[in-house]
């Protein structure tokens, strides 16, 4: 039997983001896939060897690389769309769990039990580092957005360091201290600073 499973999540490259925002770049949701992975997989490894936590990293970095695979067939909503109010929000919820499980049967079924947990995000214990991860990449187009002289992502990058600061996980902290402020700064400011 054919199986269009990753056909579709090729696609996610052709959604963009952002789509009710002036952008000076574009980001498609599988780029935003690849960095919630790479930023997941930074996360569990400061959890890990700064902090001495043992977070399965392969794990929270596969369902990072899913996280969005339902957006395939509803799109990128902004969020201020989704928390417009209550109803919209758990519709929105109701219509993600639907486009989950018509992306699942799609899956041929020996790989279905590896994919399925993936795309529905079935584990909270650790889909909280994805959600970090999520967070602080939609923080870091802010920042980028800002840098790059767009105030059209003032508030959102205002709305997204308290978000990231509620989590309450020094692994974020961490990244916000060490790494985040070269985000702010020009290649040759980069260069110019490596030892």
């Amino acid at each position: 039997m054919e199986s269009h499973f990753f056909s579709y999540l090729y696609r996610l490259r052709y959604i963009d983001r952002w789509s009710l925002m002036r952008n000076t770049h574009k980001e498609s949701v599988a780029v935003h896939s690849y960095y919630v992975a790479a930023l997941a997989h930074l996360l569990c490894t400061i959890a890990n060897e700064a902090f001495g936590k043992a977070v399965p990293t392969d794990r929270v970095v596969s369902m990072a690389l899913f996280h969005d695979a339902t957006e395939v067939f509803v799109g990128d909503v902004a969020a201020p769309v989704k928390a417009s109010n209550p109803d919209v929000r758990r519709s929105f919820r109701e219509i993600e769990k639907a486009a989950a499980d018509s992306i699942v049967r799609m899956i041929p079924e020996p790989l279905r039990d590896v994919y399925e947990p993936l795309v529905h995000g079935h584990d909270d214990a650790l889909y909280v580092w994805v959600k970090a991860a999520d967070l602080l990449d939609a923080y870091l187009k802010a920042l980028s957005e800002l840098t790059a002289g767009n105030r059209e992502f003032a508030v959102a990058k205002a709305q997204l360091e308290a978000s990231l600061k509620k989590l309450n996980m020094p692994e974020v902290d961490y990244f916000l201290t060490t790494m985040a402020p070269s985000f702010e700064k020009t290649l040759d400011e980069i260069v110019g600073t490596e030892p």
